[in-house]
């Protein structure tokens, strides 16, 4: 089962389980400091004698122009030479090695003489250039492991469109074999939509942890291996997959303004030609768009949100959707496709001080309606949490909706906002309740509880979290002091690093802050 945190964890560290590659370890230096389009700029350096280094260009925007690998030689020198490619301007960001990289000069791109753009052919809709020849656009896939390969992108003036078809071997190469694969499409003028095409048959049986990013101008998807598990029929089919510019038209005023000049994405996957519903909840989709904030967003980043556009026009929030800095993208995670959006919502309480150590992840918070406050214009923050706050807060972060009419809940359950959510929280085992069908929603929440409960919510979506932190119960002078029915969740919440302690102790017993679970919040769906 694909877990969400695992694809986070896998996006972030993009060759962390290519055994083939060495730790960056020195230095790496460029031939020029400034090229044009066309020109050959070579990187060198060292790193590890005889060993792979991975050489990585990304443009201002986030879109990644090369991906490639380079042996070192004995002695660890390597050196490696590209092609600065069309549509580039300003600067260009060379990296080496992998997860702490090396960081070269940025190459100053310079602007060639103008030439006139592209216009279409009202016979042929093929992009014609200056001369009259017909301009053709080539991807790139680059695995290691694998010898990169050039597709060819099939583009069509009367739709704006660009496809790129993966064939059965490679698609076989890259998703049957764990690790990351990038299939890069060039920015290309007049295209506002762009299709990769895979068996879709891959897509249903591929066992290993394996992903393709499918980068473009607009946006980027990494693409899970069992992405279409599940689904009927998919054998002998084709999956297009595609990221378009999305259209405002037809959207309700308030959100039309409240997205403003910001990007909108489609996302949509068709089996043979017919337009599909997607919705895997055990294999995830990571989205990448490139956006530049404003000054005042720039501020404020834990204000920019991302918001999926249902069928009716209304925009709900993707609650792990966030602004990457170190990319220059919005991220988020979906299960589904649809329209997507970058918005801003700032949201401020009277009692939350600007400099307060809480004060960003209640903004966060707030701003993906996780919480709206205590009332009154307050969060509260010293409060404790009770139960009842907390399992709302909780399932309202991952998405987990509360039961309409339920016919089975918690006998002290009530009629109230929390209603809902005690049912949904029972149904899906999430919570057991602590005993003669009791929740106990007003009792203060204690850190063995609130970790319980999480673990139980994200073992219900699939989305418990992996990785090995080297940390054990052990590590802490109090673990002895963990209930017994709380020992699995906090056994494997530290193990894998989702929570560390403070001082050598875990506190099971301790009860916790509205402040503190915002936080708590913040670090998990801002990872």
């Amino acid at each position: 089962m694909k877990k969400l945190f695992s694809l986070i964890l896998i996006s972030l560290i993009l060759f962390a389980a290519l055994p083939l590659l060495a730790e960056a370890a020195g230095t790496i230096a460029l031939s020029t400091a400034s090229a044009r389009v066309g020109d050959t700029v070579t990187v060198t350096g060292v790193n590890n004698p005889d060993t792979w280094v991975a050489v990585k260009a990304v443009d201002s925007l986030g879109n990644i122009l090369v991906f490639d690998a380079v042996k070192t030689d004995n002695n660890g020198a390597y050196s490696f030479s590209f092609t600065v490619p069309e549509s580039v301007s300003g600067t260009i960001r060379i990296t080496a090695g992998y997860g702490s990289n090396v960081d070269g000069n940025p190459l100053n791109i310079e602007q060639p003489p103008p030439t006139p753009p592209p216009v279409r052919s009202e016979h042929t809709g093929a992009f014609i250039g200056s001369h009259g020849s017909q301009l053709s656009y080539n991807a790139t896939v680059v695995k290691i492991g694998i010898p990169k390969t050039t597709l060819p992108v099939n583009t069509n003036a009367n739709t704006a469109s660009a496809v790129i078809e993966l064939g059965t071997t490679l698609a076989k190469d890259i998703l049957d074999n764990p690790g990351m694969a990038i299939l890069t499409v060039p920015s290309i003028p007049g295209v506002n939509c762009y299709t990769s095409k895979i068996p879709a048959g891959v897509l249903s049986d591929s066992q290993g942890e394996s992903f393709l990013i499918f980068s473009t101008s607009l946006g980027s998807i990494t693409i899970p291996s069992g992405m279409l598990a599940g689904m009927p029929e998919t054998q002998g089919e084709t999956a297009a997959i595609t990221i378009s510019q999305g259209d405002k038209f037809g959207l309700p005023e308030d959100v039309k303004a409240a997205i403003g000049d910001r990007p909108i994405i489609q996302l949509t996957l068709t089996l043979d030609g017919t337009q599909m519903e997607w919705n895997n909840p055990d294999s995830p989709v990571k989205i990448s768009i490139p956006y530049t904030p404003t000054a005042v967003e720039l501020a404020n980043p834990e204000s920019i949100v991302v918001w999926y556009i249902d069928g009716s026009g209304r925009a709900v929030c993707v609650t792990n959707g966030r602004y990457d800095p170190n990319t220059g993208t919005v991220t988020f995670t979906t299960t589904h496709f649809s329209h997507y959006a970058v918005s801003y919502k700032q949201v401020s309480f009277q009692d939350v001080a600007r400099d307060a150590w809480y004060a960003r992840a209640v903004s966060f918070i707030a701003a993906r309606d996780i919480t709206a406050g205590t009332g009154g214009g307050n969060f509260n923050p010293d409060d404790k949490l009770t139960r009842g706050q907390f399992i709302v807060m909780l399932m309202r972060a991952y998405g987990i909706e509360p039961d309409t009419n339920p016919k089975d809940n918690f006998a002290d359950a009530g009629n109230t906002w929390y209603t809902g959510y005690l049912a949904a929280a029972k149904r899906l085992g999430i919570s057991a309740g602590v005993g003669s069908n009791m929740f106990a929603p007003e009792k203060e929440v204690t850190r063995q509880e609130m970790f319980t409960l999480l673990y139980n919510a994200l073992k219900a979506i699939g989305q418990l979290p992996g990785g090995d932190s080297g940390r054990t119960l052990s590590s802490f002078d109090d673990a002895g002091e963990i209930a017994p029915w709380a020992k699995e969740a906090m056994k494997l919440l530290v193990e894998t690093g989702t929570i560390s302690g403070r001082g050598g102790k875990l506190a099971p017993a301790d009860t916790a802050t509205r402040a503190q679970m915002a936080q708590m919040l913040y670090s998990l769906l801002s990872k």
